[in-house]
């Protein structure tokens, strides 16, 4: 009988959000899934405009998602109403830049 168990922890893939791209100075795009309340953001590089790093930010209701869509500043929006509240939208890097960059 082999009594061996598997300690390793099963991380869930991130769930693919489409993207809408956005007039921002330092956000390139967002997203949301109401299914599994995932905010995705890709901001951009101020220098040059290119996209960069995708993040999701959890708990993030279609309320939440209706006011960030409205908002006249996304880049405001996000500083005031996300990021300051970590512990309510706990966020996980997705990626560095999007997949077209690292290939090339």
């Amino acid at each position: 009988m082999n009594t061996e168990t598997n300690t390793e922890a099963v991380i869930p893939a991130a769930p693919s959000i489409a993207l809408t791209k956005v007039d921002s100075t330092q956000i390139d795009s967002i997203g949301h899934d109401p299914a599994t309340q995932t905010l995705a953001i890709r901001f951009k590089n101020r220098s040059t405009g290119a996209p960069t790093s995708l993040y999701h930010y959890s708990n993030f209701t279609a309320e939440d998602f209706a006011a960030f869509e409205a908002a006249e500043s996304k880049g405001s929006h996000f500083g005031k109403h996300i990021k300051v509240f970590d512990k309510k939208y706990p966020y996980t890097k997705i990626e560095d830049r999007p997949a077209e960059q690292q290939a090339a």
